[in-house]
């Protein structure tokens, strides 16, 4: 991973929705900015968002070329302990969330998730969390996207299947 100037961006790791969320509402250049270079996503979570290409869902495509553009980096666990927590996760979580669990507890990356069950193990293992509207939250508030683009962003992540309680970033506290 590099870091851009003296500072460096933290490492994040991805689960597929949080990633397509931003892929279906043609947004991933806000994760771009705000994590490029820093961003990773597991081998286990590219074979779900593959499985999504081939099944005709065109919005995958896009992660791969982010994956070819070299700034989100398709990563394997690689540590002893990254498949030992990988092994006690997958008996109740997806593959993808277990590896992506596994990567931010090792490691002490942030985790981008939405999925409720995968969150609270997280949050049980002391990983720090983000989601899809967390990424909006903090893109909004270090004026990465304007904030009614950031609504735009988020009425085309529902259009496309996102669940959402709210229709406007306005509100979220803090903004």
């Amino acid at each position: 991973m590099s870091s851009r100037g003296t500072q460096r961006m933290p490492e994040i790791v991805f689960d597929c929705c949080v990633l397509s969320n931003f892929a279906v509402s043609h947004s991933l250049p806000v994760i771009k900015r705000m994590y490029g270079n820093s961003a990773v996503v597991t081998d286990f979570v590219m074979a779900e968002i593959r499985r999504g290409f081939q099944a005709g869902h065109k919005h995958p495509g896009l992660i791969q070329d982010a994956l070819d553009e070299g700034w989100l980096e398709e990563i394997s666990l690689g540590k002893k302990e990254e498949r030992d927590v990988f092994r006690w996760l997958s008996v109740s979580l997806g593959l993808g969330e277990a590896s992506s669990i596994a990567v931010a507890k090792v490691r002490d990356f942030l985790f981008a998730c939405d999925d409720r069950m995968a969150r609270k193990e997280a949050g049980l293992l002391g990983i720090t969390l983000t989601g899809t509207l967390g990424i909006l939250k903090k893109a909004a508030k270090d004026h990465v996207v304007r904030l009614k683009d950031g609504d735009r962003i988020l009425a085309e992540m529902k259009a496309g299947g996102y669940y959402s309680s709210i229709h406007s970033l306005r509100e979220i506290r803090e903004i």
